[in-house]
């Protein structure tokens, strides 16, 4: 006999459709909410003081969460076609950067927004545009709206494994 928990909701892929998302890209929806869903879990009481502690050389907490909001916003902007603005390419040379003086909660801020940003163009997102090129970065490298919009869930899920082991690392 299988028992489910039943004090906490289903993963996001099992709750059903998020609402005017089309249908191709539910996939991509639910990953990104899953992702808030487990980083805020994660990080809820995860103290300001550790955000740059990288244990064994790997990258920092406040890495992974700044890292993460910055890929979601480049990765979306060459979906719709466009090059990255100076300030994406400010806070991309940012990223890896500690700051003492950023907290938890707004990096977490920052990461709802930009979630949030994301799925408004997931929702506004032609389904027939999914197959059509786009290009990635200085090379120009060849991808589709789809391949970027998978990709960026995909990163997404990535970075919350890894902010996953580095926050237990750095706690424990």
């Amino acid at each position: 006999m299988i028992i489910m928990k039943t004090d906490s909701p289903p993963e996001y892929w099992l709750r059903g459709p998020v609402y005017d998302v089309p249908a191709l890209l539910q996939p991509v929806a639910h990953a990104l909410l899953q992702a808030k869903d487990e980083i805020h879990d994660m990080m809820g009481d995860f103290p300001d003081r550790l955000l740059w502690e990288r244990p064994a050389g790997v990258a920092s907490a406040g890495f992974h969460l700044r890292h993460m909001a910055g890929v979601l916003d480049r990765l979306f902007t060459y979906a719709k076609g466009e090059a990255l603005s100076s300030r994406q390419l400010a806070y991309l040379a940012e990223e890896g950067n500690p700051q003492e003086d950023i907290t938890v909660a707004f990096l977490l801020d920052v990461l709802d927004a930009q979630i949030a940003k994301s799925l408004d163009q997931l929702t506004a997102t032609d389904s027939q545009t999914l197959t059509h090129s786009r290009t990635v970065g200085r090379l120009q490298l060849p991808s589709t709206v789809m391949g970027l919009l998978f990709h960026a869930a995909e990163h997404t899920m990535r970075h919350t494994g890894q902010l996953l082991v580095t926050t237990r690392v750095v706690l424990y």
